[in-house]
Formats: C-alpha cells, structure tokens, sequence
C-alpha cells in the first residue's frame, strides 16, 4: 500500500502530492459533471460525485494499469507449478481470465458490497498455499514438461496434464470462499479481529513473499543485465522521480495543461515497457544468442512471439471452461489460511479508503458486506480458473489518494476497462510474450516491498518490549525454517492416511500459515497489555464507525433496497444489512459553544488544515480536539491502520 494511504494528513496547499491537477470552479458541490471548489479533504471529486465520462474513462484506464503489476504477476508465477512455462498461449487466457473476474468482482463490491471505490483483483495471499499444493508429490509437473523441445502445447496429453492442475486450486478455492462468505455475511469478522493484531499479521503477510525469492531469483538469473536493468528503473521512476511533473493538455481547453505526475503513477509499467524494448532491440540486432541452451537466450522476444499470432482477438471466459473443479481436503485448508490474511487486509482497505475520499468509516453492516462479496468475488475466481481468488487492491486505494478522485463512478468505469480487457484476447497475449528476465526483475522489487509492508505492521506494537521481539522472530523463523525442512523430508510426515498426509504437508509446507499461526497462538497466550500488542488500533476503528445520516448515504445499498423496497424487520437483524435508524441530521450538526460550525453542512468556514488532524463531515478537525472549537462533540474518524500484503506497486 501506498505509504501516504494510512497515514494521511490534510494536504498543505504550498506543497503539491498530486498526480494530477484539475481545473475547478467555484461551486459548493460538482453538479453536471463540473467540480466545485477543492474541500478541505482536498477532493477534486467525492464518493458521491460523478466525474464527466470522459474523465471517468480517462481515470478507470489508470486504475487498470495501477494493478496491472499485480494482475499479471498472479498467473506468470502460477504458470511454471502449473506446467505452463512452455506454453504462453495459456498463459495468456489465464491473464485475460483473471482481468474479467476482476472486474466483475469490482463491479460487485462497488454495487452491492462495502460500497466504496476499491478494486478487486488477485491475492499475492492465496499463492504461498497453492504453491505449496502443487508441490506435493502427486502435482509435480513431469520431466518432460520441463523441456520446451518435449512440450506439444496442442496435444491431449499436455493439456490434461495442466488442467487436472488447475482445477484441483478451482474446487480449494471454491471451497475457502465459502468460508470467507460465512466469515462476513454472518459478522464473525469483527469477532476475528479482536485476537488478531500486528503480531499475527506482519509475519503472516511477511512470508507471502520470503519464500518467493528462489523464484524471482531464477527468474531474474536468466539475464541479469536484463533484469537489474527493470529493478533500476523501477527504483528510478518510483523513489527519485516520483515528484517531478509532465505537462499534459487538458481536455476541452485549448493551451492549458495540467501537471501530471507520471512516474509516480505508473512506475512499474514503465520500466517493463523500456525493459521491454530494451530486448526487442537486442533481438533484431542478435545480440542476445540465438542457440536455446546459450545463457540469456529466453530475454529475447521472438521465443514468445508466435503467441499474438495465434491467440483471438475476442475471447469470452466462462465458468468451467477448464473442466470441472476437483477437490482435496489438502488444497482447501491451505487456502482457508489465505483466506484470514486477505480478509484482515481487506478491513485496513476499507477504512484506509474511507478516509481518502472523505466518508465516515464504515459502519459494522458494510464491512460484513464487503467481506461476504469478496468471499464470492473468490467463489467466481474459483467458477472461471484463475487459479487465485480475488482481495481489495491497496495500490488502487492509494491512487485515489494521489489523484485527488474519489468517485465511485471512476471504480466502475475501471470495473469495465477490466472486464474489456479480459475479452480481448490480444491483451492478454501481449503481456505473457513480456522476456523472463524483465518479470524476474519486476519481481524482485515487488516481493522485496510486500515483505516491507508486512513488517511495517509492527510500528503499531511495541516493539521495545522483549515479549513482542520474542514473538515476532519466533513466528517468521519458524515460518522459514519448517517449510524448508518439509519440502526436503515429505516421507518422515507419512501418517498411514493419504488424506492427512497431504493436509500436514500443504500446512507445514506454507510459511505464511506456519508463522501467522504461530504468531497467533504466542500473540495471545503470552501476558501482555492491549497497547503494548497493538490491538487498540483495531478498537478505535471499529468504535469510530457509527450508523450517522452520512454513513446511511454512502453505505446503504443501492437502488433504494432496504430503504424503498425489500425492507422486511427481519431483515434488519441480519448482520450485513443497513439498518433504518440514525441519528438525525441535527444531532450531527450540534455545535459547542464557542464553535465556528465547521461541520454544518450549510456553513462555509472551514478550519485551518494541519499535521495531526482528523476528518469530520469532510472537513479537517485538529486532534486532539480542542476544549472549545470546531466540532468538538460531532466527529469522524480512525486511527492509523495495519497494511497489507497487496499494497504491492504504490508503496514504491
């Protein structure tokens, strides 16, 4: 995630963090698509504002080539377990399938679910389990597999010997989501997360991406001029040039232009399409060797080149179109453990979101909402073959940070460039011809951040404290050392019963589960104090949501259900659905005395904004809050919130 997301302070108007700037005029609310005078929040479009189309499309296209990074790792780390490193015709479907479900479950979580302008995409969550899966004994991909001089990408043999593969992560997939459906429709996620805090989530998330490092490493060893090259210009573009401005003209106004920020926007997807060309020109001109065996033969571009030509220009994914899912009790346990880590980053998405586009947090009965959808976001991963489920994308919450946009209709209009996208056959088959080297490189900045991210959870903890050092290195050693030491000796852990066999080595194969687990258990069994564990976090956020008239406005669900029509009591006693009552208007406005009226709706005095502020009503409100001032009795908002392990690409 973004660093700038879950730390936000009101932006100073003498320093510019945007990524783009845009004209505005001087009205009270964007109305017909114009927007009106900058809040204090600093928002060119709010939750409930509808941009103009074009900028509705113009800003849903850069939230598609945000997560692309993201999107497109998922599948082209998956391909090499699910025998698919010789066959990038496939791969290429994988990529165009998971753009499609991604956006369907956009266009789910932004309709019926949490409500706010979060993308949906694959988890890095669910690859540590299935990777530990395919690893077992009777998924290892054959010999033969492995010599592309061997592999008939056409022939029976070796589409069956993929597809068995894939289908077996479809039904475990299946299976968890409905776990994760349960978890949120039914409430059970704010009971979860009263034991789980910084110390069960940062080695969890941690070793997402630790035991990656072999893979990004044979990757990025095939050329490593190649790929030191992509990592350079990553680090470039993101870190050193990430504040320096392109002019771009701005739309309908002839000889304006606009600042554009497009290093920090889209870091990533520069430095593959430079790296890329970089290859392509040492190709045509045979300075990368021709002969298969030589070293650095898989940077050029031709080895993949045939893959344009033979995928379609339109391609509709469908359910099943690999065949039908299989099931092992194996598969399903390892993926329930990525299941609980997406779903607790998910909460820290949703209030971390909530703040950017100046909404209250999220009340209890949308978080369950949004925690149920993502459940059948991943039940229809697992229905189309993705091979991964799918999660809130972080790196998209922080756009809507950096591009001052917080309008739903931008997500939507996202939702749909990626349901495109995924029909498009073309699409995808241009990003699985991307040389080896190139995502090796890409690889080893975006593990190296998602270990980052994880870690920097413990800032919420005390770590001065000896029980929490205990803890921590315990848990991401343990959750190191075991998985090694089971993937060399699979026999020892032979119980006499197929089934369980294979259940111990999914768990004790998959870091992640190991040390969360661990984490968990000494996290809670071990004395010690709610501040010194960092669960108070948690606490004030979920205290801060409350049921206001706004909150109603932003959460409750669309096309007036619950409120016009299929509004039945006992609805309203169930855990996902908006409830009827709140507070009235006036309650909110109710000044102190003494108080400028920053929080009436209808007032135009608005406070200073500073560092160590909070959001009340949209506006900037100092904290503490003072004994006399603005708002002093009527105020929203959350503390500083755990990261995730997809806030992948904006963290750079």
């Amino acid at each position: 995630m973004d660093s700038a997301v879950l730390r936000w302070e009101p932006p100073n108007p003498s320093k510019s963090d945007d990524v783009s700037s845009f004209h505005t005029d001087d009205q009270d609310r964007k109305k017909n698509g114009q927007p009106g005078s900058p809040s204090p929040s600093h928002l060119a479009y709010g939750i409930l504002d509808t941009p103009p189309w074009y900028l509705c499309i113009f800003l849903g296209i850069q939230h598609f080539l945000t997560a692309l990074g993201g999107l497109v790792a998922v599948p082209l780390i998956l391909a090499k377990d699910l025998c698919l490193q010789h066959d990038p015709l496939t791969q290429s479907y994988l990529i165009s399938t998971i753009f499609f479900v991604s956006g369907l479950c956009t266009l789910l979580q932004v309709f019926l679910g949490i409500r706010l302008p979060i993308l949906q995409g694959g988890t890095f969550a669910f690859l540590a389990p299935s990777l530990a899966m395919l690893s077992l004994p009777a998924w290892k991909c054959p010999e033969w597999t492995l010599n592309a001089s061997q592999v008939n990408t056409s022939s029976p043999e070796f589409t069956e010997e993929w597809q068995k593969r894939i289908r077996e992560l479809q039904g475990a997939i299946m299976v968890a989501s409905c776990v994760q459906m349960l978890v949120g429709f039914s409430g059970l996620i704010g009971f979860l997360l009263r034991f789980i805090g910084p110390l069960t989530i940062a080695p969890t998330i941690a070793l997402v991406a630790l035991p990656l490092f072999d893979s990004a490493g044979a990757d990025a060893g095939i050329h490593w001029g190649i790929s030191a090259l992509t990592s350079f210009l990553i680090v470039l573009f993101s870190q050193y040039l990430k504040n320096v401005a392109v002019p771009v003209p701005v739309y309908g106004e002839k000889g304006r232009t606009s600042k554009f920020y497009l290093f920090q926007v889209f870091p990533v997807l520069l430095a593959l399409c430079i790296s890329w060309l970089v290859c392509f020109v040492l190709t045509i001109t045979d300075t990368l060797p021709v002969a298969p065996s030589a070293y650095g033969h898989l940077a050029r571009t031709d080895t993949k080149g045939s893959v344009l030509s033979q995928a379609p220009w339109f391609r509709f994914p469908y359910p099943g179109q690999w065949g039908l899912p299989t099931l092992s009790l194996a598969g399903v346990f390892g993926i329930i453990a990525g299941v609980i880590s997406s779903m607790v980053e998910s909460v820290g998405d949703y209030y971390a979101c909530a703040r950017l586009v100046g909404a209250p947090p999220p009340p209890k009965h949308a978080v369950n909402r949004g925690i149920g959808i993502e459940g059948l976001g991943c039940l229809l991963a697992g229905a189309w073959g993705t091979g991964n489920g799918t999660t809130s994308y972080s790196e998209n919450v922080g756009a809507l940070g950096v591009t001052r946009v917080g309008s739903r209709m931008v997500i939507v209009a996202a939702g749909c460039v990626l349901l495109l996208m995924g029909v498009l056959g073309k699409i995808g088959a241009a990003f699985a011809t991307i040389p080896t080297p190139v995502i090796g490189g890409m690889f080893l900045v975006m593990f190296g951040v998602i270990t980052a991210v994880g870690i920097s959870n413990l800032q919420y903890a005390d770590m001065n404290s000896s029980r929490n050092l205990f803890v921590f290195g315990f848990s991401i050693y343990c959750g190191l050392a075991v998985p090694s030491w089971a993937n060399r000796n699979p026999e020892i852990l032979q119980t006499g019963v197929p089934q369980l066999d294979q259940v111990i080595q999914v768990l004790l194969t998959t870091g992640m589960f190991v040390g969360g687990f661990l984490g968990f258990l000494l996290d809670n069994t071990i004395p010690g104090s709610r501040e010194e564990r960092g669960l108070l976090a948690w606490t004030r956020m979920q205290e801060a949501a409350g049921e206001t008239a706004m909150a109603a406005e932003v959460y409750q669900l669309p096309w007036g259900i619950g409120t016009k029509f299929c509004t039945p009591s006992c609805a309203q006693h169930l855990p996902f659905w908006p409830s009827k009552r709140h507070p009235p208007a006036a309650a909110e406005t109710r000044l102190r005395p003494g108080c400028t009226g920053c929080c009436d709706p209808g007032s135009s005095q608005n406070p200073p904004s500073q560092a160590g502020a909070v959001l009340c009503r949209g506006h900037s409100v100092p904290n503490p809050r003072p004994a006399s001032g603005w708002c002093s009795e009527q105020w929203v908002g959350s503390p500083e919130l755990p990261l995730g392990s997809d806030t992948l690409l904006a963290k750079l």
